[in-house]
This record gives C-alpha cells, sequence and structure tokens, in this order.
C-alpha cells in the first residue's frame, strides 16, 4: 500500500480549500488551513508536509508574513511552496522571485494546470529526498 504524500493548503477562502481538497485529495492526503495561526499549529503539532500552497494574503497576518517564514525557516525551507494569489501579479511574481518560489497561480485558476504542476513538484521533491537518503 503506497503512502499518500501530505499538502497543506492554506487559504482563508472556503470555497478554494473545498476546491483544493476536491482536486488534490484523489492523489494527496490534503489538510487545509483558513489562516496563518491555525497552519503554525498545525505544523506545531503534525509531521512536516511535502508540499505547502498558500495564499500569501491572510486574515491573521501581513501580507507575505507566513510565505516569508516559511521560506527562510531552518525548519520548513526545504518544503516547495506553490502560490495562489489574489494580489497584484507584478508584486506576485516578484515575491515569489525575492523568496525563491518557482511555482504560483494568480486566482482565478485552472484547476487541472494546478494539479500537474503540484504532481511535478511532488515528484521533484519525491526525487530529491530518495536521492539525499541514498547518500
Amino acid at each position: 500500500m503506497r503512502i499518500k504524500k501530505t499538502i497543506l493548503a492554506i487559504d482563508d477562502s472556503k470555497a478554494i480549500r473545498f476546491l483544493l481538497q476536491t482536486i488534490l485529495s484523489g492523489e494527496y492526503d490534503v489538510i487545509t488551513m483558513p489562516d496563518g495561526c491555525s497552519a503554525k499549529y498545525w505544523l506545531s503539532r503534525k509531521k512536516l508536509p511535502d508540499l505547502i500552497i498558500a495564499d500569501p494574503q491572510l486574515p491573521d497576518m501581513k501580507d507575505w508574513e507566513l510565505v516569508k517564514h516559511f521560506s527562510s525557516s531552518i525548519i520548513y525551507s526545504h518544503i516547495p511552496i506553490l502560490i495562489l494569489s489574489g494580489l497584484d501579479p507584478q508584486e506576485t511574481r516578484q515575491r515569489c522571485f525575492e523568496l525563491g518560489i518557482q511555482k504560483y497561480f494568480m486566482k482565478p485558476f485552472n484547476p487541472s494546470d494546478l494539479l500537474q504542476t503540484v504532481n511535478t513538484m511532488i515528484k521533484k521533491q519525491s526525487f530529491s529526498s530518495d536521492y539525499f537518503n541514498a547518500n
């Protein structure tokens, strides 16, 4: 039996969380959180996810605060992050570049494109960890 990879999805929109759960739960264990504090609490109590999907604009934090926390943390910086942004596309592109985040989607997004990107990111992450564990 294959163990599903875990995705932590953080978005204040209930509709987006439901959509992510719907399109990703066939292949992944999807944990959804409505805000940054809930996500941090879950992370403090559970194992690390294989991928984080995050909206940079959350109600309980400044824009990009949680994403900066993940990308600069020794504990979380190895976890790939996919951004789902409703902010200005230029700002999103620039911030992702500054924070070393390769993948982002602007809202609204195409669910099948998102699933394909998630699959690629998870495969790449699995390959990296297999490589490092073998050496």
